[in-house]
């Protein structure tokens, strides 16, 4: 439900196409929730016939660049490789900020939605200000979460970290509206940036494209399985999985499939290679979206051991797809759990009881699952990527404030 809209939508003029720029430090073919949010959101304002511009670091070497998708013009700027990551993209200040100002002098968009307050969000940020565009600010994870990409004490990764909040509230501080995907970070927002209000607002899934259609014929796996679907990064904590894996009932014979990449690869392999579960663990590396849909669709259970998840993209998915769910009980994958219906939730790092957990899905009759998957569907279906699609829509034409649908969404 969106209960703030402009006079001019009830005009009974047709309401005009905006020109949007959406300003990314990751984007496609990057893969991460905020990635493939800003894919999606592109993909949306376009098929509601706005004119929909990306600002996002080039992949590769080379100078700033332009290329035509089917959602979006996207603006490429030059980078360098980060020496910690296996893909962020770096860009300079003073390379950046003038690229962007002579952009949106080009462009003049209507409003400008920036996806975070680093690189390409904070020249965005700055350059709309200067020309008093209307802004909309997203933030999609915490300053600790780049705790495993900086070689120091953690001493100087707490100083790191608090001078991040004091740059998320003094730049996120100047748009229109801050959003957020769940209630939990809006709170950490307000209490560790000093913003007066930031308003949860999901994330979306179109649950609808996750359900097994009618006749249609999978194969299944030939023992049970447990997926797990992310970037293989160390806050993303796949080895606590592996080893749950190894102490989970013999006699049940579970597997896992991994879908995804990063810089934990080999060490993940060898730690399934140690465990001597080469015949149960497979590491499927990327896939396509068909083939991560028919993953879901395929697997029985659906795991996230992380700790770092503001929203978890791939849990909804799951869930869409009527897995039953058993996550870490941290940041915001306890609002995705109703505990003993859907799933369960384990204690961080808690390889023993994430094992249990598993046991005893796995030890359901399949009436007693299918009826937690279906309790999954029902969770998910609550995070409808249209309510979503129209709450920023709607802060777009000027909206100080929406509400979600969604129940979870209020703080």
């Amino acid at each position: 439900m969106v209960n703030a809209v402009p006079p001019e939508a009830h005009s009974g003029e047709p309401e005009k196409k905006l020109r949007i720029l959406i300003a990314a430090d990751t984007y496609p073919p990057d893969v991460n929730g905020a990635a493939v949010f800003s894919h999606r959101l592109a993909k949306s304002m376009a098929a509601r016939g706005h004119e929909v511009h990306i600002a996002a670091a080039r992949t590769s070497r080379g100078p700033d660049m332009t290329e035509h998708t089917e959602e979006a013009v996207v603006h490429r700027f030059r980078s360098f490789k980060a020496p910690t990551h296996e893909y962020i993209r770096l860009c300079l200040p003073f390379l950046v900020e003038p690229a962007m100002g002579r952009l949106i002098d080009e462009i003049k968009p209507d409003v400008v939605h920036v996806q975070c307050h680093y690189m390409i969000g904070k020249a965005a940020i700055d350059a709309a200000a200067e020309r008093g565009l209307r802004t909309i600010a997203t933030n999609h994870f915490m300053p600790e979460n780049l705790d495993p990409f900086l070689p120091f004490p953690a001493w100087f990764r707490r100083i790191v970290a608090k001078n991040s909040w004091r740059d998320m509230g003094r730049l996120m501080g100047k748009a229109a509206v801050v959003t957020t995907p769940t209630p939990l970070a809006a709170r950490t927002m307000m209490e560790r940036a000093g913003f007066e209000k930031v308003l949860p607002l999901s994330n979306g899934i179109d649950s609808a494209y996750y359900e097994r259609k009618p006749g249609e014929q999978l194969d299944r796996p030939i023992r049970p399985t447990v997926l797990f679907v992310g970037r293989l990064a160390v806050e993303k904590h796949v080895d606590v999985l592996i080893e749950a894996i190894s102490k989970t009932n013999p006699a049940l014979n579970i597997g896992l499939d991994i879908v995804g990449d990063g810089e934990q690869r080999d060490l993940l392999a060898a730690q399934i290679e140690e465990l001597d579960l080469g015949d149960r663990v497979r590491m499927r590396g990327h896939v396509s979206e068909a083939d991560l849909r028919r993953a879901y669709l395929e697997a029985d259970v659906f795991a996230q051991p992380g700790t770092a998840e503001l929203q978890s993209l791939v849990s909804l998915e799951a869930m869409s797809a009527g897995l039953p769910v058993v996550l870490a009980n941290a940041l915001a994958l306890p609002h995705l759990v109703k505990e003993g219906a859907n799933g369960y939730l384990f204690e961080p790092g808690n390889s023993t009881e994430l094992a249990a957990h598993l046991d005893r899905i796995f030890s359901m009759d399949d009436a007693e699952r299918h009826a937690m998957g279906e309790r999954s569907r029902a969770e998910a279906s609550k995070h409808s990527i249209q309510t979503t699609m129209n709450a920023f829509e709607a802060l777009y034409r000027g909206a100080d404030w929406v509400e979600n649908q969604y129940e979870g969404n209020r703080a």
